[in-house]
């Protein structure tokens, strides 16, 4: 059969990612190993479904392209949820534990740039490879790739940049949905560590909670009504921005105003019911986290990887084991070997090799299991927002100059 290209139009892209989710928690209870690892449901679910079409294309020559408006929605969705429950307290409470990881993430831009540059050496590669299956599409993603790729190409002797810079992403972010879980749960068995377990849930209801909190119409219009009134503000103030020449995701400035609104409507409306830290909020959390990893997985061209194999393969392995080392020997560590450490420790895996909506589900999964850790919901996204691409893009430029 010659090669074709079925596009499946975003509504049923939507329709399949809740099939996929529902496929992955069914798993998930099925089989004690995904659970006993932490390995978040969307993720179980979003693999096998992105295995499937790599099996029909396989067998057929038939590619699958799923439009996915809907998800990148439900992206901004969840980090609006997550600045609605954040606290000024909290805020202020993880200044010492932002600061490191800030300076974590930055050195660990280094060393893994550096370890790309190292094994392109190794293999024979272009060292401007290393880059690529470096920082530029580790930490800084598929977008990060794509933005390089041209530079790269048309520079530095790499004609098929974009090709390895694509690959590169969609396989650390495989790496990275299924490292976190496990590093987490040996930290716990090692160092016997427990929650302190503050109030309230940031993301995900623990697993065997009880709860008397009613769930009902209502509340879940509540939640919607003032995400959408966070999102509202929020995208008017990126239009601002924008136009003032800084340049930031739609889910930062999200993120920001429902940080302020949080913080501030409830004392000055005492008597209004806000819905920070609910099980409402918590469920629209959960459900836009896990329908965005799900459809974000179930569409990656496994072939287009497939085609790329060989030392792309290696010189991510061993991305993987130093990221890996560096979370074991330094992070933890550093941010002070307790449990916000460990679910920093789980969420850095996602981040470092993924990408931040990977982190924070990495996170969810261990918060389920163990209690929840708000302050890790604040501090690892604002890294991730603010920090890390222009960070990122003056590191990439200093290693493409070598």
């Amino acid at each position: 059969m010659a090669d074709s290209v079925i596009v499946v139009d975003d509504f049923l892209a939507y329709t399949i990612g809740i099939i996929v989710f529902f496929i992955g928690m069914r798993l998930n209870d099925w089989v004690a190993f995904l659970r006993d690892f932490n390995i978040p449901e969307p993720v179980t679910g979003g693999l096998l479904a992105s295995l499937l079409g790599l099996a029909i294309y396989l067998a057929s020559g038939i590619e699958l392209q799923y439009e996915l408006e809907t998800r990148d929605r439900l992206l901004v969705y969840f980090f609006t949820a997550v600045g609605l429950n954040a606290r000024f307290s909290d805020l202020l409470a993880g200044g010492r534990p932002l600061a490191i990881l800030l300076a974590l993430t930055l050195t660990y831009m280094v060393v893994q740039n550096g370890v790309g540059f190292l094994a392109a050496q190794a293999t024979g590669q272009p060292t401007a490879v290393g880059v690529l299956v470096g920082s530029a599409s580790l930490i800084g993603g598929h977008g990060t790739a794509i933005a390089w790729a041209p530079e790269i190409a048309a520079n530095h002797g790499v004609p098929n940049a974009l090709e390895i810079g694509v690959a590169a992403a969609t396989l650390g972010l495989v790496v990275a949905c299924l490292l976190g879980g496990p590093i987490a749960r040996f930290l716990i068995a090692r160092h016997g560590i427990a929650n302190a377990a503050p109030d309230g849930y940031m993301v995900g209801i623990p697993h065997e909670r009880e709860d008397k909190e009613q769930i009902n119409h209502i509340s879940i219009m509540s939640v919607l009504l003032v995400l959408h009134l966070a999102i509202i503000i929020g995208y008017l103030l990126s239009q601002a921005l924008d136009s003032a020449g800084f340049r930031l995701p739609l889910f930062v400035p999200c993120l920001l105003v429902a940080i302020l609104l949080s913080n501030s409507v409830p004392r000055l409306l005492p008597r209004m019911h806000w819905p920070a830290r609910t099980r409402a909020l918590a469920i629209v959390s959960d459900f836009s986290l896990g329908l965005f990893i799900a459809m974000s997985l179930m569409g990656m061209q496994l072939w287009s990887v497939a085609e790329l194999a060989g030392p792309l393969l290696l010189m991510l392995a061993l991305q993987a084991v130093v990221t890996t080392l560096f979370i074991l020997f330094l992070l933890f560590p550093l941010m002070g070997r307790d449990y916000l450490a460990t679910v920093l420790s789980a969420g850095f895996a996602g981040f470092a090799l993924g990408a931040t909506p990977t982190a924070v589900a990495n996170m969810t999964a261990v918060t389920k299991s163990h209690g929840p850790a708000p302050q890790a919901f604040i501090i690892l996204p604002l890294v991730g927002a603010f920090f890390v691409d222009l960070a990122n893009a003056v590191v990439i430029q200093a290693f493409l100059s070598l």
